[in-house]
C-alpha cells in the first residue's frame, strides 16, 4: 500500500512566529545574564531581608583539605557541585563563581554589565510580549487557539492526551491543525501564570520602582521573597523550554521547526485525526 500523501497547512500566523524567534533571544539572554547577576551575590531568602547566615540557598565555594570544592545548599542539605556550581572553570583557573563562565553574559563576572544586558532584553521581552497579545486579541488568536473548549477539558480527553503524550504518540491527522489541551494549558501557565510573575518580581528589585509602588513589593512578601520567586520563575520557565525541546524532537523536529519558520506543517489528512 503506497504511503499516504502529506499536506502542508498553515498553522503560525507571521506575528507569532516573529514574536516566538523574539522570544527565544530575550529569554536566552535574560537567563545569562540573571545567572551573572545572582553570581554577585549567590544566595537567596525569603521576606522583606537578607539574613545572611540563613539563606534557603546557596552556593560558595568552600576549603575541604588541600583543595577548594563548589558547595550548594538548599536549606540544610549540603551537595558538593564543584565544576558546576559555586566553583568551576578550566583546570588550573577555577574561580568561585555561582555558574560556569559558558553560562552566563558576560563570561568574567560584572555586575554593571550584565544589569544592562538583563536590562535591554527585559525591555525588548516585555514590548514583543505586547505586540503578541495586542495582534493575537485583535485577530482571535488567543481565543481560537489557545482558550481550551468545553471538549478540550472533558475528563476523558484530558486522561486520553496524558496517555498519548506518556507513550509518545502525537496527532499525525486533522488534529495536528490545532494545540491539545495538554499544549494549551501549558502555555497558558506560561503566558498567564510565569512570565508576568517574572517581569513583576523584576520590577520588585529595581529601587526606583519600590519607591513608587511599594505595596507590589508588600504583595511578592518583600524584596527577598520577590527575588526568590523570580528565581524559580526563571527555572520553571527553563524546566518548560526543556520540556517543549523535548516535544519538538519527539514529535518531528524539523516538521515543527518549518512551521515556526514558514508558518507551514505537515499532516497526513484522516477521518479521524487519531493519535498515530
Amino acid at each position: 500500500m503506497a504511503n499516504p500523501q502529506k499536506v502542508l497547512v498553515y498553522r503560525h500566523a507571521a506575528v507569532t512566529r516573529i514574536t516566538h524567534w523574539i522570544n527565544v533571544l530575550a529569554l536566552t539572554l535574560l537567563l545569562m545574564s540573571g545567572l551573572n547577576i545572582f553570581g554577585a551575590h549567590p544566595a537567596l531568602y525569603w521576606g522583606q531581608k537578607a539574613t545572611f547566615a540563613h539563606p534557603w540557598i546557596s552556593m560558595t565555594a568552600e576549603p575541604q583539605g588541600n583543595r577548594i570544592v563548589g558547595v550548594t545548599r538548599i536549606g540544610s542539605a549540603r551537595f558538593d557541585t564543584t565544576g558546576v556550581l559555586g566553583y568551576s572553570g578550566k583546570p588550573g583557573s577555577e574561580e568561585a563563581v555561582a555558574f560556569p563562565s559558558w553560562a552566563t553574559v558576560p563570561s568574567e563576572r560584572d555586575l554593571a554589565d550584565s544589569r544592562h544586558w538583563h536590562f535591554f532584553f527585559a525591555w525588548l521581552f516585555v514590548l514583543n510580549g505586547l505586540v503578541y497579545w495586542l495582534v493575537g486579541l485583535g485577530r482571535g488568536h488567543i481565543a481560537k487557539d489557545l482558550v481550551p473548549t468545553k471538549a478540550d477539558v472533558a475528563p476523558r480527553n484530558v486522561w486520553h492526551e496524558i496517555v498519548t503524550h506518556a507513550q509518545l504518540k502525537f496527532p499525525k491527522g486533522e488534529a495536528a491543525r490545532r494545540y491539545n489541551v495538554l499544549q494549551k494549558g501549558a502555555y497558558l501557565a506560561v503566558v498567564l501564570i510565569l512570565l508576568p510573575l517574572m517581569v513583576l518580581t523584576g520590577l520588585c528589585m529595581s529601587p526606583g520602582f519600590d519607591a513608587g509602588a511599594p505595596w507590589l513589593v508588600d504583595a511578592f512578601g518583600g524584596r527577598q521573597s520577590a527575588r526568590t520567586i523570580h528565581f524559580l520563575t526563571a527555572f520553571s520557565i527553563v524546566g518548560f523550554v526543556l520540556l517543549h525541546l523535548f516535544m519538538v524532537v519527539a514529535s518531528g523536529t524539523w516538521n515543527n521547526i518549518r512551521s515556526m519558520i514558514t508558518g507551514r506543517y505537515a499532516i497526513v489528512p484522516d477521518k479521524t485525526g487519531e493519535a498515530a
